[in-house]
């Protein structure tokens, strides 16, 4: 019998500190908040705690998951991070959710195609369920704590960065849930905009002298998602054979309001068939789509069963990954 990757259940963590827009009037010196909730759409964001690193995100928004799912972390068969703010450049952040979660039956792995890495998971994810019959429950989740990074006398990074993390549990069931994926790159944009030191081309210690901020070094051409996401989205339903109005709700990476506005525009489809929620946690990375889907769910908005489900992202690099789903939790 056909094996299915099926979202059983959603997770969510934020941390407790909020940064509104009024605040980084102050710090800037200059106004900020009404240019980007005209622009932008955003009015605070929560910033992870000085006690607080990547993984404890992840494991927070984890144990919702479990609990709503109704699981123990020994139930897991596989953890995915998706992440580009991990605990270190190495070990992978999946090992250490998986020890402070208790989780001891679980392969881990992390992914980073920036913020594109949560529906790449999810994607993979799907994979591993519908062709080894040794997976049968994964934990896929996107966390950020980009604020680590950001200088808060910089306008161009500070304004828009926030810090969570959002879980899915995907289980093997007998009815379709995951359809397909559709994962694009244009590596030309490499250098345009990521934290440029830890790696191997400037490893870190040294002399002390370049401190690891987000840098913004080149400036995307601002209609880059508006161009990237309408051929991504309608390729990914082309290859399901079936039209772009059929798409019941769709999540979009929460970069910008206005994009995500124009995109559905574009797409022919109602701003009632997606969720923001940048007004309220900023930008969250790859921990975007997971918080908006269970922010729908928790809200009685999200998906129903049946209906058809699209996550769409992009991030730095320039990544893109679009994924598409037959709702079957309750």
């Amino acid at each position: 019998m056909p094996r299915h990757a099926q979202i059983i259940s959603t997770g969510r963590y934020l941390p407790a500190r909020v940064r509104t827009n009024a605040e980084l009037d102050a710090l800037l010196g200059e106004p900020v908040d009404q240019w980007l909730i005209d622009n932008v759409g955003i009015r605070e964001r929560r910033l992870i705690g000085d006690d607080e690193v990547t993984s404890d995100l992840a494991v927070h928004a984890a144990h919702q998951a479990l609990d709503r799912a109704g699981l123990a972390p020994t139930d897991l068969d596989l953890i995915i991070v998706a992440t580009d703010t991990p605990d270190y450049v190495s070990p992978g952040t999946a090992s250490v959710v998986q020890f402070k979660l208790g989780a001891a039956n679980a392969g881990t792995f992390d992914i980073n195609n920036a913020c594109a890495a949560f529906v790449t998971g999810v994607d993979i994810a799907s994979r591993y369920i519908a062709t080894d019959a040794a997976y049968n429950r994964v934990l896929v989740v996107g966390a950020y704590g980009m604020t680590r990074f950001v200088d808060w006398t910089n306008k161009r990074t500070c304004t828009l960065f926030g810090d969570g993390a959002g879980a899915v549990i995907l289980a093997a069931g007998d009815r379709p849930g995951f359809l397909g994926a559709n994962v694009k790159s244009d590596g030309a944009f490499h250098d345009y905009m990521g934290v440029f030191i830890g790696g191997t081309v400037e490893p870190t210690g040294g002399d002390g002298t370049r401190p690891q901020r987000l840098e913004i070094r080149k400036r995307f051409p601002p209609d880059t998602n508006n161009k990237g996401w309408p051929p991504l989205v309608r390729a990914l339903m082309d290859k399901l054979g079936r039209p772009v109005e059929a798409i019941d709700k769709i999540c979009f990476t929460q970069l910008n309001l206005r994009t995500i506005e124009y995109v559905m525009r574009e797409l022919g489809l109602p701003m009632a068939r997606t969720h923001t929620t940048m007004d309220k946690w900023g930008y969250t990375g790859s921990a975007c789509i997971p918080l908006a889907l269970d922010d729908a769910i928790t809200q009685g908005i999200g998906p129903r069963p049946g209906e058809l489900v699209v996550f769409c992202a992009s991030g730095a690099g320039y990544t893109m990954a679009a994924a598409a789903f037959e709702w079957t939790a309750d």
